[in-house]
């Protein structure tokens, strides 16, 4: 099994916090993983994105032209990397900040998820990554929903841990999202 999954959105979404998530919730399961973040030279605003790999075998490269999945946060990374998913793959959306319908594929899957309003009803608008990385653990398999949660602890900070309660709400709304 090899699963690999880019997440885009606006610096400030927390892309590299679910992808270093998911790269922790995977070796906590004794698997190979790969994690490359990218983003742009501003912080809050610019691009962010980062690949994650993980399989039950070596991984040769960190680098994916067609990755199995995609989580758009925002408009302009669905635009940039829906052309990228592999045929019969998944792509994610945030549809708080992009309208259903957006997609011109007819080979792939789309998870359709209002991340933000989710997020918000949890307690804020920032906890949208959380919701959407839980619809991708749900529909994926790729780690297990108790893994990704327990990976928490490694990414969130001391002074934030007060805050882990919400995020595992928004993760376990983000999984019911795409289940139900």
């Amino acid at each position: 099994m090899i699963n690999s999954v880019i997440m885009a959105g606006f610096g400030g979404q927390g892309i590299l916090l679910i992808g270093n998530m998911l790269a922790y919730a995977a070796l906590e399961e004794k698997k190979y993983v790969t994690y490359m973040p990218s983003y742009g030279v501003e912080m809050r605003g610019g691009t962010a994105n980062c690949t994650v790999v993980i399989s039950d075998e070596p991984i040769g490269s960190p680098i994916v032209g067609k990755p199995d999945s995609v989580i758009a946060m925002n408009l302009p990374s669905f635009r940039k990397f829906e052309s990228w998913v592999k045929p019969g793959g998944s792509l994610f959306l945030n549809t708080s900040l992009i309208p259903e319908g957006s997609g011109t594929r007819d080979d792939v899957s789309f998870y359709p998820v209002p991340a933000g309003e989710i997020a918000t009803e949890v307690g804020h608008v920032r906890l949208a990554n959380m919701v959407l990385i839980g619809a991708y653990v749900a529909v994926t398999g790729v780690v297990s929903k108790d893994s990704l949660i327990h990976s928490l602890s490694k990414v969130i900070s001391e002074r934030n841990a007060r805050f882990i309660p919400q995020n595992i709400k928004a993760i376990k709304l983000g999984a019911r999202q795409v289940n139900s």
